[in-house]
């Protein structure tokens, strides 16, 4: 009987041990919110990274706005965005998520393979770049970097990218867009066809400033039409072709 008490206590200290590495392991979760306009891409990446226990998703937005606002309120540590967005596209988006928290990490996930819009993301303060064609465990590895302050590019583009950046003459894409955020803003919605009436809405603002805003575009831009403000926001890759 006397031989048998350490071989106890041993056990009830392993089983505290498991216990502390296991609270030690949920402490340690990184929270995750997923923006992307399409429901199937934004199931796949749930179900993807809830195989990972560290990993906690705990929203989704199917917009760049709605991505702020949940940022806001849900507070992720890891905010993954694609870029072709409708209301507000990923770049946009991220910077506005960083002025309101400047310590969120940010991952771009997206199509686009342009070094020049990747270089753009990192200028407006994104963690990560992806594309959608990697791997599901890049994108789960680019978390925990980004988790860890540090920043992740993924392998399809990094050669291309540390170039262009150490290019000391690189320049902005389409050397730099001439409009302030809200006008970029404006620009996506009438590229997507919205009214002024609804573009108004959208941004809790009066029609006519709507429409003072459009005509500051158009004279920033040079363009004197509709269409070349649509054609102005597909060259800066705002809204798809």
């Amino acid at each position: 009987m006397i031989d048998l008490l350490p071989s106890v206590q041993d056990h009830k200290s392993t089983l505290r041990k498991a216990d502390g590495l296991q609270k030690a392991r949920e402490s340690m979760r990184y929270t995750v919110l997923i923006a992307d306009d399409h429901g199937v891409v934004r199931k796949g990446l749930r179900l993807l990274l809830e195989q990972y226990p560290e990993l906690a998703v705990i929203g989704e937005a199917a917009n760049g706005r709605e991505a702020v606002t949940m940022a806001a309120t849900l507070s992720p540590q890891i905010v993954v965005l694609d870029i072709a967005m409708p209301i507000l596209n990923g770049i946009e988006a991220a910077e506005q998520i960083l002025k309101v928290n400047s310590k969120t990490g940010i991952i771009i996930l997206t199509m686009h393979r342009d070094t020049h819009l990747a270089a753009e993301a990192f200028r407006a303060g994104v963690s990560g770049y992806l594309l959608k064609v990697s791997p599901g465990e890049e994108l789960v590895k680019a978390i925990r970097e980004v988790a860890q302050g540090r920043s992740y590019v993924t392998s399809l583009l990094a050669k291309d990218l540390i170039n262009l950046l150490m290019d000391a003459g690189a320049a902005p894409r389409d050397g730099g867009s001439p409009l302030t955020p809200r006008q970029r803003e404006v620009l996506q919605l009438i590229a997507e066809g919205r009214t002024m009436k609804e573009v108004a809405s959208l941004l809790h603002i009066s029609p006519r400033t709507a429409e003072s805003h459009k005509y500051d575009i158009m004279q920033a831009l040079s363009v004197q039409t509709t269409a070349e403000l649509v054609q102005c926001a597909v060259r800066m890759k705002m809204v798809g072709e």
